[in-house]
């Protein structure tokens, strides 16, 4: 018998403005990509040999990539939990949660704003972090004059929460 613990997948949330943003790449592979290339295949597959037809052989690849997207996007559409961020103020009572966009306040007395948003949201040059990242975790469930700390590869990091916000992220 195994000691080994099988986890459950972490659950995948996501945005309105992210689901939209996922929706929007399949349906352009699906509707435009994929079609264009599938034209490039038949049209390369009719100039004969197909051992030595450079683009044959590219098409057929982008084809696969593209259908391996197209698995990507469907299941996590399908897996996913979309959650509006405004709608989380409903439910905070102050704190924070999935969705929020955190003011809060480095040891250097900084401030930073960050908005915690799903793994397919992540862009660190608009302040979106991971709900399941480091700074992610230890920002979830705290409220405003929290102090949180979590590590980094430099070490301990310790930030107050200034303000908690629930507004809508693009």
């Amino acid at each position: 018998m195994s000691n080994q613990k099988t986890s459950e997948p972490a659950p995948i949330y996501l945005t309105p403005a992210c689901a939209r943003r996922l929706r929007a790449e399949l349906k352009e592979i699906l509707y435009q990509l994929r079609p264009e290339m599938v034209k490039t295949a038949t049209w390369a597959a009719s100039n004969g040999d197909r051992s030595e037809n450079a683009d044959y052989h590219y098409a057929k690849k982008k084809l696969r990539q593209y259908d391996g997207r197209i698995r990507f996007l469907t299941k996590r559409l399908e897996d996913a939990t979309i959650v509006d961020p405004v709608e989380q103020l409903k439910i905070a009572n102050g704190r924070v949660l999935f969705g929020c966009t955190v003011t809060v306040e480095n040891e250097a007395e900084e401030e930073k704003i960050f908005s915690i948003v799903g793994t397919d949201e992540l862009d660190a040059s608009r302040g979106y972090v991971s709900w399941v990242s480091p700074i992610g975790r230890a920002l979830l469930g705290s409220s405003e004059g929290d102090l949180v700390s979590f590590s980094t590869p430099g070490g301990q990091t310790e930030l107050e929460i200034i303000k908690v916000e629930y507004k809508t992220l693009n």
